[in-house]
């Protein structure tokens, strides 16, 4: 693996201990770290179409590996422009659909930029989304599904990640992220 690869794949990693576990905006990643069942993909490519591929690639790899629990698709060098990263989000979605994949995996979007709607840039809350680098995150339906059974009112969690960078405020939640760089 390229020494690029292995620093992008070691900040999006610290990015997930610290932040999505550190601040427990996803209450059930930790266990799936500490099992080492996350697969790291590096595509590098600025053309939609070969980064498409790569998804449709990711795909293929949980259907073929069932030890890997969860997979990141990073793009370093693509889709800065927030827009831009979500027309691949809506297009990643419509190749899951087109591939049959719809209910077996879903697709969760994180972005150094990552805005909600209607929220102002400057929002903390959005730091719930914003990451090191773009990148899709692939999860098995059933795994997510199993997780909320066992998790009293998931339905909150949104809210309570929201709260708590609220809470922790604009200048904490962006020196965590830029920490893991």
């Amino acid at each position: 693996m390229p020494e690029t690869e292995n620093i992008y794949i070691s900040n999006t990693l610290k990015w997930i201990e610290t932040v999505v576990v550190g601040c427990n905006f996803c209450p059930f990643a930790a266990s799936v770290l500490h099992r080492k069942t996350i697969h790291f993909q590096v595509e590098e490519s600025k053309d939609l179409s070969v980064c498409l591929t790569a998804f449709a690639a990711a795909m293929e790899l949980l259907d073929q590996q069932e030890n890997i629990a969860t997979s990141f698709l990073i793009f370093p060098k693509s889709f800065a422009n927030f827009n831009d990263y979500l027309n691949l989000v809506e297009l990643s979605e419509k190749l899951l659909q087109k591939n049959g994949k719809e209910g077996i995996y879903q697709v969760a979007s994180f972005h150094p930029n990552y805005r909600f709607a209607n929220s102002s840039p400057s929002d903390a809350a959005n730091y719930t989304n914003r990451s090191v680098y773009p990148m899709l995150h692939l999860l098995r339906e059933d795994s997510v599904e199993k997780a909320l059974k066992n998790y009293p009112d998931p339905e909150t969690i949104p809210e309570k990640n929201i709260l708590f960078a609220r809470t922790k405020g604009l200048v904490y939640m962006k020196m965590l992220l830029e920490n893991c760089q």
